[in-house]
C-alpha cells in the first residue's frame, strides 16, 4: 500500500471480516516516514497500537499495515501481557511476510526511429532501466522506467547518441520492485 486510503481500506476489510472480534488493533507506516497511524481499538491506551508500530519500525519497513485481531478468551492479560501479545503477533506477521524492496524510478517516454531503437534500449539497460512497453508504428514509442538517480545521466546519453535529436519525456515518478 502506498497511501493512507489504501491502508484504511485494508484495515476496514479486516474489521468487516472479523466484526465479531473484541479488538482489531492496527498500525501502519507509509514511505514518507511521517504518515503513521495506530489504534488500540478499545484496549488500554498504549498497550496495542504503539507496540505494533514499534515492531514495524524495528523491521525497517514502510508502506506497511498490520492488523491484529483478538477475540476475548476469558483471561485478562494485563497491560504488560497485552503489549507482549500484540508485539509478538506483529513480529510473527512480519517474519512470515514477503518484504519487497522498492526503488524510485522515473517513467519516461522516448519516440525514435526504428534504427535508433536498439541503441536506446541498450542505453536504458546499461542505466538499470526496465522497458514497460514499445509501440511500433511509423516510429517507435518506448515506455521505460529509469532509476531516479540515473535519469539525468540517461537523458544526456540519449541526447548524445541521437546528436541532440531526441530528448526523453519525463512522465512521472513511480516506485517499482527492486531486485538489486
Amino acid at each position: 500500500m502506498s497511501d493512507a486510503a489504501q491502508a484504511d481500506d485494508f484495515i476496514n476489510s479486516v474489521k468487516v471480516k472479523h466484526r465479531d472480534a473484541r479488538h482489531n488493533v492496527f498500525a501502519y507506516l507509509l514511505k514518507d516516514g511521517r504518515t503513521m497511524r495506530y489504534s488500540d481499538d478499545g484496549e488500554p491506551q498504549g498497550t496495542a497500537g504503539q507496540p505494533i508500530l514499534k515492531v514495524i519500525n524495528s523491521f525497517g519497513v514502510c508502506d506497511c499495515a498490520v492488523v491484529v485481531t483478538r477475540y476475548f478468551g476469558g483471561i485478562l492479560l494485563g497491560t504488560g501481557g497485552l503489549q507482549r501479545a500484540y508485539s509478538k503477533a506483529a513480529q510473527l506477521s512480519l517474519e512470515n511476510s514477503e518484504i519487497v524492496q522498492m526503488k524510485l524510478y522515473r517513467r519516461t517516454i522516448i519516440s525514435c526511429s526504428y534504427d535508433m531503437y536498439g541503441r536506446i534500449v541498450s542505453v536504458a539497460g546499461d542505466c538499470g532501466g526496465a522497458i514497460n512497453d514499445s509501440i511500433f508504428t511509423d516510429n517507435v514509442k518506448i515506455d521505460v522506467n529509469i532509476p531516479h538517480d540515473l535519469a539525468d545521466f540517461f537523458a544526456k546519453q540519449i541526447y548524445s547518441i541521437t546528436s541532440g535529436g531526441i530528448m526523453p519525456e519525463y512522465i512521472e515518478s513511480v516506485y517499482c520492485r527492486h531486485s538489486g
